[in-house]
């Protein structure tokens, strides 16, 4: 099962790189003279902005990594069970910060570079194509979602259980008389569905980080303004730590084995840093602020904000709090909604300065 996903990640993760270098390479012949370098205006230092990123570079590489790996060690800890109550509430802040991502700083994001005075009006600024490319992001991830689940439940299904002839079945490799073990059997489609279930998600969310970590880092790494950077890194430390928790839950849930979650977690979080040295590499032909830049951010920013909100709060949010062990439970779902608007209030708090 994990063979499709690397395939998906690694296809994905190569796309982007196809997109970030057409952004920047078309600079130079698009971009208007006001709108060339306004963002350094008033607090440019190249050498010291350089700094700034090689020290970014480390320590949101670190910060990713704890984030992304904490939840995997956890089941060193008794009370971090992923059946415990302090797991769902962990999980339920991890999940708020995913949830104030989307809204509050990838879908603003988008807004900015697509309503930017430095693109024509027409058409840019007579349709909203953020919201609209974001509607159709999340139609997309729920297709995705659902496409995925019914592929590998039917390749499941056909693998994992095998009829034979005189009314026995074979389950995890037994023999077992269908007439006397009918619940095992049921009970085992339901926990290698449930336990696919997992795996997609964790897989479409890592897609959805994927895209707004590049993006990020990107912008980083062509700005030569401290000002701008100095907060940034601090901010973005903050968010991959949490967002990283968020994923590394789901991971935790899907049960991958060692090298899956080995790339998984490499993936989240090598990707804000990649986008970085990427934007360092580009920052003498990019600029953030020429119209093709613009609107390959603007676009890649609403779908990611698409697929982030639906995931935060479908296969996340509704999942969890919908799912039987809050519902038997108010008083855990209400520290659950608690942890919830702590995530997202502590994330929403830092689109002040990213």
């Amino acid at each position: 099962m994990a063979k499709f996903p690397s395939k998906f990640i690694s296809l994905s993760f190569f796309i982007l790189i196809l997109a970030s270098s057409v952004t920047g390479g078309s600079e130079t012949t698009t971009s208007p003279p006001q709108c060339g370098s306004g963002t350094a205006r008033g607090c440019r230092n190249n050498s010291e902005a350089l700094k700034l990123k090689i020290i970014a570079i480390a320590a949101i590489l670190i910060t990713s990594m704890i984030g992304v790996c904490l939840p995997m060690f956890s089941r060193a800890v008794p009370a971090l069970q992923p059946d415990k109550d302090l797991f769902v509430l962990v999980k339920a802040f991890a999940s708020g910060v995913i949830l104030a991502t989307g809204y509050m700083h990838v879908l603003p994001d988008s807004f900015d570079c697509l309503r930017s005075d430095c693109l024509p009006e027409n058409p840019w600024k007579k349709f909203p194509f953020t919201t609209f490319v974001a509607m159709l992001s999340a139609v997309f991830t729920l297709m995705l979602d659902s496409y995925a689940m019914s592929y590998y439940r039917k390749r499941d299904l056909d693998s994992e259980v095998k009829r034979t002839s005189d009314g026995n079945a074979i389950v995890d490799g037994k023999l077992e008389s269908q007439h006397c073990h009918g619940f095992n059997v049921v009970k085992a489609d339901d926990n290698a569905s449930q336990l696919l279930r997992y795996r997609v998600v964790a897989q479409v969310l890592e897609l959805g980080i994927v895209v707004h970590s590049v993006v990020i880092g990107l912008s980083m790494g062509a700005s030569d303004n401290p000002c701008t950077i100095r907060p940034l890194v601090a901010a973005l430390c903050f968010h991959q730590l949490f967002e990283g928790m968020g994923l590394g839950g789901c991971i935790l849930q899907a049960e991958y084995g060692v090298r899956m979650k080995a790339v998984m977690a490499f993936f989240f979080s090598a990707t804000t840093p990649f986008g970085i040295a990427l934007g360092i590499g580009l920052s003498n032909v990019y600029s953030d602020n020429s119209p093709t830049a613009l609107i390959v951010v603007g676009l890649l920013n609403a779908c990611s904000a698409g697929l982030l909100n639906y995931m935060a709060l479908v296969d996340l949010l509704a999942a969890d709090f919908m799912g039987p062990k809050l519902q038997n439970s108010m008083r855990l779902q209400t520290w659950g909604y608690t942890a919830v608007l702590l995530g997202a209030g502590g994330m929403a708090l830092m689109a002040k300065w990213a």
